[in-house]
């Protein structure tokens, strides 16, 4: 209980430095408001704590995160009985940002890929995205190959430039059983980011994409986490990536690499399973399996969950015209990535419109009202769902309900915008920006979020208050007001 009390203590003490590093707003005294405390060292909800106990794993085991751009989602790992680690649970990302493939420098919106690891330190329970934790970019091998940037996050809000982001109550939890490895002995945990699930049939679709010798390097230490579902020994030598090597010389991530071997417990079974890649890897390229666009033209993606919520936001004309930011009707090929108009930062008076043919409106794909009958998000976020499992899917009510937005005055478009996918880095916004965290937020005024109009589209009628989102994980934090609808619930 000492330890437990000391870290908690020096995690607290720490808040105004580790927001600081984060460019979060912090207290000018160095102290920790009541918020900050309680957000930070709030227990575990009922349903996580059930959820452990029936996987057999103690709340204080070792944990690990895996992240998968194209599948936005987010997996915690922690060890079990057998001291090996086992599928927890598996998040919904709400958004990243990018494209598929590494972060290369300062300024480029890219989200991380690669293995990184995460102490103590890197924890910010005063972050102004609700609580985060530094990813750690660059790492060593970033560095070594000369790759820039910081303040790389996961964090809440469901706003990102550069760094992954869940919703509030999602954060909430994942920060409680980092708080909790933690206080169980880890050291530090480690996140492995992907840019996909590493299948051969992945690696297949995406094979004419230059990043493919950097994804095969990190397909090698997924492929030692699925054999012995340990962590992975992460090295770095001749500005590359090495997995559970073990030598008496010294690894420098310039230099050449000393000699090595790896176990044969982990070699042996970790050089069969890429063998059995490689034959279906070689099978598919055969019979000319289609491959994935190398570029989408959006800035970023959002889990199908949350997609299919805006969805059911999308306006139409009597001539079948979109107006949507997140409608993959237009390219199809975008799968998850979120479409946003090419003029992201429009004024009150600029109109945008997308021409595209003139089929009925389609059939919504989810209700905006997750608890609608049949509605796509109550059956997802039950207890038994493949995202919510343990999660508590009681509505509660936001700290503050977020006000209706103002009206706006459509103007008048002599010769309307074309909406195209190939948006500029920076096109989404959220509706209230907040004070910024990752390292591509530059400070800017406040704008409203953009509202796409057109000459032949009746007027919209007035936007209604945003509604409380599910507490989908309860019991884990202090409920916020800055939920996916109040962050989204304007998009029109």
């Amino acid at each position: 209980m000492i330890r437990h009390t000391g870290w908690a203590r020096t995690l607290l003490a720490s808040a105004a430095i580790a927001c600081a590093l984060a460019l979060a707003g912090c207290e000018t005294d160095g102290g920790v408001s009541p918020t900050v405390a309680a957000k930070a060292m709030a227990p575990l909800s009922g349903d996580m704590m059930t959820l452990l106990e029936q996987k057999g794993m103690p709340k204080e085991s070792p944990m690990l995160i895996r992240i998968f751009k194209e599948e936005a989602e987010l997996e915690v790992w922690k060890q079990d009985g057998s001291g090996q680690y086992a599928l927890l649970k598996t998040y919904p990302i709400c958004r990243w940002s990018g494209e598929l493939g590494p972060k290369i420098k300062q300024g480029d919106r890219q989200a991380p890929e690669g293995f990184y690891s995460i102490a103590p330190g890197q924890m910010n329970p005063n972050s102004a995205w609700y609580l985060s934790f530094n990813i750690g970019f660059p790492n060593a091998y970033d560095r070594a190959n000369d790759r820039t940037g910081q303040f790389l996050m996961v964090h809440g809000d469901c706003s990102s430039a550069g760094c992954y982001a869940m919703t509030d109550e999602q954060m909430g939890e994942i920060y409680a059983l980092g708080r909790e490895a933690f206080l169980g002995g880890q050291k530090a945990f480690q996140v492995q980011a992907y840019p996909f699930r590493m299948t051969a049939r992945n690696m297949a679709r995406h094979r004419n994409n230059p990043a493919m010798p950097f994804w095969r390097m990190l397909k090698e230490g997924n492929d030692h986490f699925e054999t012995t579902r340990q962590e992975p020994k992460v090295s770095v030598c001749e500005k590359r990536y090495v997995f559970d090597a073990e030598t008496s010389g010294r690894f420098d991530p310039r230099a050449k690499c000393p000699v090595f071997q790896v176990p044969n417990e982990i070699a042996t079974p970790v050089a069969a399973k890429q063998q059995r890649d490689e034959q279906e890897f070689a099978s598919l390229v055969a019979r000319n399996i289609a491959t994935a666009p190398v570029k989408t033209g959006a800035d970023g993606g959002m889990n199908e969950l949350f997609l299919a919520k805006l969805r059911s936001k999308d306006k139409f004309d009597e001539n079948g015209r979109i107006f949507s930011l997140a409608s993959t009707q237009r390219v199809p090929a975008m799968g998850n990535n979120v479409n946003p108009p090419k003029n992201a930062n429009l004024g009150d008076q600029e109109t945008t419109t997308a021409s595209v043919p003139a089929p009925p409106p389609p059939t919504r794909v989810a209700s905006a009202d997750p608890n609608a009958p049949g509605s796509m998000f109550g059956s997802l976020f039950s207890s038994g769902s493949k995202w919510f499992a343990g999660g508590d899917s009681k509505e509660q009510p936001p700290a503050q309900p977020a006000a209706a937005p103002k009206a706006r005055t459509p103007a008048t478009a002599a010769q309307p915008k074309t909406l195209t996918a190939h948006a500029p880095a920076g096109a989404i916004r959220p509706a209230q920006p907040r004070s910024q965290v990752a390292e591509e937020r530059k400070p800017a005024p406040q704008q409203p979020a953009p509202v796409a109009t057109a000459s032949a589209a009746p007027t919209p009628a007035p936007a209604q208050s945003a509604t409380a989102a599910p507490a989908w994980i309860g019991g884990t934090a202090p409920v916020s007001g800055n939920s996916f609808d109040s962050r989204w619930g304007g998009v029109r």
